[in-house]
């Protein structure tokens, strides 16, 4: 009869890193729990934890690399897969250059250690240009404002919620992502504390959303219009003489370039075009300036629109003005014993840009909305081969049928992925890697985010199979084939990092304590943390204070009657999960939320199919209403439109969002504006 034994590791599907107690039978999954040892997330987990166990038996995960042919796919040899990717994209890099190969890495891959830590070798081992990622539909314009201001991209401060009195949070709905760009187990917890201590929540959203409704206060906001709240409220601070930097002001340049940047944004001016009186905004300014502490989170909701950057950027400053910057209670760096923060020399933005449309790169990468027309569009340095991993980009970019036609036209593409998805459905080859549960794991990424400094190493759990490779081993092997470095097991380069950390951690250790170690609060690291070669903050980038003219024009311009919104959900994870039983039993969660005044002025009620258009697409979704949304505002959620997987559960499939987002819409980070888009809806 098998062994019972218990195994711990860290669940790796979304930013919280929960720590998961796991019940084996030999090696069948029989419960998954939360790990009340676990000295960060205390036994806190949500649903999707529990359908890990599902993810890896699945029997519809591909287990052996397939081909692609005329009559569908068939099963081929790691030797036969390995030969014959590395023949194809060798003979197009000799015919037309390294630039012909792209390669796209979707947001998985910092969900875990061996992709994350093995792909630079084989970009190096290709020498291509055309990098593009999930970085440019996120958290891009926060990454360019952490390079302009404080000196590197991955120097991401997160809001030090476990002591805050005041939380504002705009553009973001923790209790359904876990935390984004911040690491915080039952953040649900996090709220009830700050409560309890005489502190104070405030949500801006245009809908009100799960952590509004356990807020202190909600504010409904115009679509795209967080800018000119953030620029009301810094307007205030200055005219109301309420800024008080603090340390901060003895390494801080460009205050006087912002004071005179925000003077045409008065409350007064922009109140409208927000959908917040004037006096509102002004008594949250002065209730931020005047708390103990408090921090302004702003999140995917502020990146993914025309103004991203300037909205992160006026995130960091407020901060910044009233003190609650690298300060307990507001806005910290992490200090993680792995080190993702390496100070290079000044960073710069868009030192180069793309073959069609000019948009800038970013720390290496270009804007994925440009991913289509490079491929598309003829000459010199057309994109003919993709390499792929961890992604679904014609689900998750904008303008996905015009991906999907460009995706048609490659000449060869490889898949590194475990499934046949809408978009490795058009590789020649795909490489399907172990994962989950079969994969030892640290959090490179998450623990660099972390509200609490920490480390956990999650070990196998249930052994692969025998001839499954792990994401590095393949990754390597592509590398070698091509002239790059042999594989390296990713093991060995995190112990290497922890020993060279800054508490001298080991492998060892961690494995020793499987729940995790706890390493202490944030605390403050300013100036020294500062990555700008004069250890100073730039409070006034020059890309941000240029935009600002854009920004005036848009404050005379009307709001369309109906913009897109998005919608973030608890049960699943992007554009994947939807297969999984136990977290898509209820209702259909792919549907059009409106307000029911909205849907009575179309002649619409709840269960209605509506026709929704825009430039680029048109799509046929149920509406459902709710008092929850603002006027003249539909949020439809990401990562549906499924049409590949015969498994995915029938009233989950549902349809794209970004069969309506506009590739041509971009912030001038060049990151997509998914978020307030007009859109045209009638009754189907």
């Amino acid at each position: 009869m098998p062994t019972m034994t218990i195994k711990y590791r860290a669940c790796n599907l979304c930013e919280a890193i929960c720590g998961l107690e796991i019940e084996l039978e030999g090696n069948v999954v029989k419960s998954i729990r939360g790990d009340a040892k676990d000295p960060f997330s205390k036994g806190h987990i949500c649903p999707k934890a529990t359908a890990l166990a599902d993810m890896n038996a699945d029997p519809n995960r591909l287990r052996t690399p397939v081909r692609r042919t005329a009559t569908g796919w068939e099963s081929i040899s790691w030797q036969e897969a390995f030969t014959e990717v590395a023949s194809k994209l060798e003979a197009i890099k000799s015919r037309d250059g390294a630039n012909a190969i792209a390669f796209f890495i979707g947001n998985p891959a910092v969900h875990n250690a061996g992709t994350l830590l093995s792909m630079p070798n084989l970009i190096r081992a290709v020498g291509s240009r055309n990098r593009f990622s999930a970085t440019s539909v996120d958290q891009l314009p926060q990454q360019v404002m952490s390079g302009l201001m404080l000196g590197n991209p991955n120097l991401l401060p997160v809001p030090d919620i476990t002591r805050t009195k005041y939380w504002l949070i705009l553009g973001a709905n923790p209790l359904e992502s876990n935390g984004s760009l911040m690491t915080a187990p039952d953040v649900k917890n996090h709220l009830k504390n700050i409560q309890a201590r005489g502190g104070k929540v405030v949500v801006i959203d245009p809908r009100k959303t799960e952590t509004a409704k356990a807020a202190s206060e909600h504010f409904f906001i115009k679509p795209a219009s967080d800018a000119f709240l953030l620029l009301a409220m810094i307007h205030t601070l200055f005219s109301e003489n309420l800024v008080k930097m603090g340390k901060l002001e003895g390494f801080t340049d460009g205050i006087e370039e912002l004071r005179q940047a925000v003077r045409p944004f008065s409350p007064e001016r922009v109140a409208a075009k927000i959908g917040i009186s004037s006096d509102e905004i002004k008594r949250l300014t002065r209730e931020f300036s005047s708390s103990d502490s408090a921090v302004a989170y702003g999140r995917i909701g502020l990146s993914i629109q025309k103004f991203g950057a300037v909205c992160q950027w006026l995130v960091y400053a407020l901060n910044m003005l009233t003190g609650n910057f690298d300060r307990a209670g507001g806005m910290m760096f992490p200090a993680p014993a792995f080190e993702t923060v390496r100070s290079k020399g000044d960073w710069a933005f868009g030192r180069t840009t793309t073959r069609v449309r000019g948009l800038p790169e970013a720390n290496g990468e270009f804007p994925v909305a440009a991913l289509a027309e490079e491929i598309l569009t003829e000459g010199q340095d057309q994109v003919r081969a993709f390499v792929i991993t961890c992604g679904n980009p014609v689900l998750s970019t904008p303008n996905g049928k015009n991906l999907e036609t460009a995706l048609e036209s490659l000449e060869f593409m490889v898949a590194i992925d475990p499934y046949i998805t809408e978009t490795t459905r058009h590789a020649h080859i795909i490489l399907p890697p172990a994962m989950g549960l079969e994969t030892e794991h640290y959090d490179v990424t998450f623990l660099s985010l972390s509200i609490q400094n920490s480390a956990k190493y999650s070990q196998v759990t249930v052994p692969k199979a025998e001839d499954a490779m792990f994401d590095w081993e393949i990754i390597g092997e592509l590398s070698k084939r091509l002239g790059g470095e042999a594989a390296k097991n990713p093991a060995e380069m995190i112990d290497a990092g922890l020993k060279r950390g800054r508490y001298q951690l080991s492998l060892e250790q961690l494995r020793e304590n499987p729940h995790g170690i706890h390493l202490g609060e944030l605390t403050e690291q300013c100036p020294e943390r500062i990555q700008n070669p004069e250890k100073r903050i730039r409070l006034a980038p020059s890309l941000v204070l240029n935009d600002l003219e854009r920004l005036e024009n848009d404050l005379e311009q009307p709001q369309a009657e109906f913009v897109l919104i998005g919608r973030r959900e608890l049960r699943s994870n992007n554009s994947w999960m939807h297969h999984v039983g136990r977290l898509n039993r209820d209702q259909p969660r792919c549907t059009a939320l409106m307000h029911p005044d909205d849907a009575s002025s179309l002649g619409a009620k709840s269960g209605s199919s509506l026709r929704i258009s825009s430039r680029v697409g048109l799509i046929t979704i149920p509406l459902e209403t709710s008092a929850d949304m603002a006027r003249g505002v539909v949020s439809i959620p990401h990562g549906y439109g499924h049409a590949m997987r015969d498994d995915v559960q029938p009233h989950a499939k549902g349809v794209s969002i970004n069969d309506l987002t506009d590739d041509l819409e971009l912030d001038v980070s060049g990151n997509a504006a998914l978020n307030g888009i007009a859109v045209q809806i009638a009754l189907a």
